[in-house]
């Protein structure tokens, strides 16, 4: 009987770490696109942040995601694929938007990624919510720092 709770913790924190894994996805994607001169001769927003606050938030997020998306995983019953195409959906558009933003300069185009990507993320959330709150619940950090991501695309699309 020893062995038995050892396989169990095993297999949560091989779940766990391929969660956050997964969870991590989009930022690794989106490092390839990174801030250029471009950028930088941008106006901007005086409500954007500097430089160094991006990685930060964004890493600490990317880490929930993938602990949201292990709490849901562990409560969830056998009828969980549409919740896990709505997060996959929302891996993608994260993704997308370092692409469109900073790879093809393009803030319009990005601006309809990052709006779908609110969707996404909030359709994820409920979905996540029904099978675990804590699931739910961590992605809403994420959803709020999308929104404020949002009005600095907008701010951008707008002045330039």
């Amino acid at each position: 009987m020893t062995g038995l709770p050892t396989i169990a913790v095993r297999h949560h924190l091989a779940t766990l770490v391929g969660c956050l894994l997964i969870g991590l996805l989009p930022g690794a994607v989106g490092s390839a696109f990174t801030p250029d001169a471009w950028y930088f001769a941008l106006e901007k927003s005086s409500l954007t942040p500097p430089n160094w606050v991006f990685p930060v938030a964004w890493t600490s997020l990317y880490l929930m995601i993938g602990v949201s998306l292990y709490a849901f995983l562990i409560n969830a019953d056998g009828k969980c694929r549409p919740a896990l195409v709505m997060f996959a959906i929302q891996l993608v558009l994260n993704a997308a938007w370092s692409w469109l933003f900073f790879g093809q300069h393009e803030p319009g185009l990005a601006l309809v990624d990052i709006v779908l990507l609110w969707l996404s993320i909030a359709a994820t959330a409920v979905l996540f919510g029904r099978a675990s709150r804590l699931a739910g619940v961590l992605l809403v950090p994420y959803l709020l720092w999308v929104s404020f991501a949002t009005y600095l695309n907008v701010a951008i699309w707008a002045a330039n």
